[in-house]
């Protein structure tokens, strides 16, 4: 397994991007990638590699998303 400072090297900018086309907002999706990558480090065992970790990521970044607008109630785009 890659350590996690690569991974976060390697992989911030898909996340970030990622989630920015779900927000629409630079604060937001920074804050949520951050998250995604603390939930990753929690969640490391749980990575079978089955799917590339950026299909991994993106997955754990959407389900936060999907939390943010629950608790925020807002309208998932």
């Amino acid at each position: 397994m890659q350590d996690i400072e690569q991974v976060y090297k390697e992989y911030f900018e898909t996340v970030n991007k990622y989630l920015f086309c779900l927000t629409h907002s630079n604060d937001l999706s920074e804050e949520l990638t951050q998250e995604t990558f603390c939930r990753a480090v929690k969640k490391i065992d749980s990575y079978n590699g089955e799917c590339k970790m950026s299909v991994w990521l993106c997955q754990i970044a959407k389900h936060l998303y999907y939390d943010y607008c629950r608790k925020n109630k807002e309208i998932l785009i």
